[in-house]
């Protein structure tokens, strides 16, 4: 049974936790009839191509060979996998195409792919795999995903944790692989990075589909030295945004993860999500050692004095998020994503109090929202709203950081032009 406009519906099942993302998809395939796993292995790109597989819940389908595109084999993935798609939406005998995809590989970029293929295809949901046990041992993993043998392209500089950052907080839906490893710190860090989530456990006694941690796996071969509370200078990397809310705890049962794998996915509504103005990032929050630090001010940050702090602030949590104001680029909109001692600093774009009324018909309506909710009389938009999470968060020490590194009254009733005459720190940085 394919949509209700006869679309073929499309999950897309990713993440760096390889053994749990396999158990989601094999509990995919058992519970829903007529649904077929797809799954391009990006591993053997070094041989100039990545390998496909099409299989459902009682074995292999198909496999075949596609030709790296661009030197990269994500590349290759996308101009294999909707043909494939296509063709399967051709047959009308599937009711549900699980993408597995492979482990650096993040689910927007995908999502939107199939998404612009829209005629046969819809995309029905986005499920991150995950073992709790893993969780904080990847998000504090600075080393690049080439070292780790898990680049997507020769080009690929990204790092393992903010790849995992990106694919944990991008999916409305969580696969939880029920570890024996794991405990309530690890539990209490999940729900704090990604509280809006609909958790579904699987639980390795309830058939197929679950596996238990195996810390003696691909994950803990790669784990690095940087992170929370490790010094060294902070890597530039990218990162993405969370949100906020009360997390949703799904059932044990079968049929959960089938009802998520099929609940609907609006991909726009997901790409807008992801931009810094608009992200909803978490609130307060401190349970079982896991805290979550809410820093948030209407005055500019003396771009000296930030730069000067930033290595201190990388590596006071394991996630941190933003957005921020620096008085010497008073007009643009700057992104704040640190995981794994790396950092990502880059403009967004312009605060909308920078922009003409005119432009605002132009922006999009949730960004219109988002800056009406935090709306100040004076600096309009412009403020600074940084989150961070972390088992162990020094609250005190973030904050009297943060705090002295805003521009001092002096300094701030000086005004902008004196502002734009402070040293640009950061232009090497945002590329300026």
């Amino acid at each position: 049974m394919s949509a209700a406009d006869g679309r073929l519906p499309v999950a897309l099942v990713c993440g760096l936790h390889s053994d749990a993302r396999e158990a989601a998809v094999r509990r995919l395939l058992a519970t829903v009839p007529g649904s077929v796993a797809l799954h391009h292995d990006l591993s053997t790109a070094a041989r100039g191509t990545v390998v496909r597989t099409v299989r459902d819940a009682t074995g292999p389908l198909s496999s075949g060979e596609a030709p790296l595109v661009n030197d990269c084999a994500c590349c290759a993935l996308r101009e294999d996998l909707v043909p494939e798609l296509n063709r399967l939406a051709d047959d009308g005998t599937t009711r549900l195409a699980i993408v597995e995809l492979w482990d650096s590989v993040e689910p927007r970029a995908m999502a939107e792919v199939i998404a612009a293929h829209g005629e046969r295809l819809v995309v029905s949901s986005v499920l991150t795999a995950v073992d709790p046990a893993l969780l904080l041992p990847y998000l504090g993993n600075g080393d690049d995903l080439a070292d780790a043998g898990l680049a997507a392209a020769a080009t690929d500089r990204r790092t393992i944790a903010d790849t995992w950052a990106r694919q944990l907080e991008y999916a409305p839906v969580l696969a939880i692989a029920d570890s024996p490893l794991a405990d309530d710190e690890d539990r209490a860090l999940l729900a704090q990075l990604h509280p809006t989530a609909l958790q579904v456990r699987i639980d390795p006694e309830s058939g197929p589909g679950t596996s238990e941690a195996d810390t003696s796996g691909p994950g803990a071969a790669r784990l690095g030295t940087t992170g929370p509370g490790t010094t060294g200078t902070p890597r530039l990397g990218t990162t993405g945004p969370g949100t906020t809310g009360t997390p949703r705890l799904g059932t044990t049962g079968p049929g959960e993860l089938a009802a998520a794998a099929l609940a609907g996915f609006d991909v726009e509504a997901a790409a807008a999500r992801q931009h810094p103005a608009c992200a909803l990032l978490p609130q307060e929050a401190d349970e079982c050692g896991v805290g979550t630090y809410v820093w948030h001010r209407a005055r500019p940050f003396h771009p000296e004095r930030l730069y000067a702090a930033l290595e201190d602030l990388t590596c006071a949590a394991a996630r941190s998020r933003g957005r921020f104001w620096l008085a010497d680029h008073h007009d643009s909109l700057l992104h704040w994503d640190a995981a794994g001692g790396a950092l990502c600093v880059e403009s967004a774009g312009p605060w909308l109090a920078s922009l003409p009324d005119s432009a605002w018909e132009n922006v999009p309506p949730l960004r219109r929202a988002a800056a009406s909710l935090d709306w100040h009389p004076l600096h309009g938009d412009r403020c600074q709203h940084l989150v961070f999470t972390s088992p162990g968060l020094d609250r005190e020490g973030i904050g009297r950081l943060l705090d002295s590194c805003l521009l001092t009254d002096a300094e701030y009733t000086a005004g902008r032009a004196a502002w734009k005459r402070l040293p640009p720190a950061f232009d090497s940085l945002l590329e300026v």
